[in-house]
């Protein structure tokens, strides 16, 4: 008796859909990424999908969410800086494993719970810490828009680890027509290569510093924000 190939078939769910879509994002981005590729990865007609999400946009919006589950909710009992710190970084490693992300966790027009619940717990850790509407309002522009932008500038770069960086370097130096020249004329750019070369940049490292910076301008700024609100 012949198997019956519907047997065969994954019993699907809006979850397995959800997931299976977040990894296949993961490996080949949002360019290679379509409702045809994904049903592929189910083996399913693409219409299967449609049981579960109505159009792309809804799966996008469940994948948004996914990622957004994955970032750690700010608490304010562990003090406004430190739950300010945790959330920037736990945010950028979401974005770091999933990069086609990047550019969409604040543009979608219907979010999900898991994105609403995180806003209104960030928004609640700062005015539970006493921050103003209008500060908290400064903060958190500030925060993401240093968040998003390092991870969209990590997401662009030939490289991913210190060592690599120093490579690339080296490479982008020895493609000039005269190294030597181009050195003569940009001393503090032939430094950096030598630096990167030697020590590599730790985007990770410099992530971390450049967080420390904004979280220390704000508790300075703070009074001086909460004034003006």
């Amino acid at each position: 008796m012949a198997e019956d190939p519907s047997a065969r078939r994954p019993r699907l769910n809006r979850e397995t859909v959800l997931r299976t879509a977040v990894a296949l994002a993961d490996r080949v981005g949002l360019d290679g990424f379509t409702m045809r590729t994904l049903s592929q990865e189910l083996g399913v007609v693409p219409m299967a999908l449609y049981k579960h999400v109505a159009n792309k946009d809804e799966l996008l919006d469940g994948m948004v969410d996914l990622v957004w589950a994955e970032v750690q909710l700010p608490d304010s009992s562990a003090g406004w800086k430190a739950a300010m710190r945790g959330r920037a970084v736990s945010l950028r490693d979401a974005l770091s494993r999933h990069r086609w992300a990047v550019g969409l966790m604040e543009s979608r027009m219907s979010p999900g719970p898991e994105n609403l619940r995180h806003h209104d717990a960030m928004m609640g850790c700062l005015r539970e810490s006493g921050f103003s509407f209008r500060t908290t309002v400064h903060c958190t522009s500030t925060l993401d828009a240093y968040v998003y932008g390092f991870a969209l500038q990590q997401k662009t770069l030939p490289f991913e680890t210190p060592e690599e960086s120093g490579v690339v370097a080296a490479q982008k130096q020895s493609a000039q027509p005269d190294p030597a020249a181009i050195a003569a004329m940009f001393p503090y750019l032939a430094e950096v290569v030598v630096e990167l070369a030697r020590s590599g940049y730790d985007y990770d490292l410099e992530f971390q510093l450049g967080l420390d910076l904004i979280l220390d301008g704000i508790e300075k700024l703070r009074p001086e924000w909460s004034a003006g609100s």
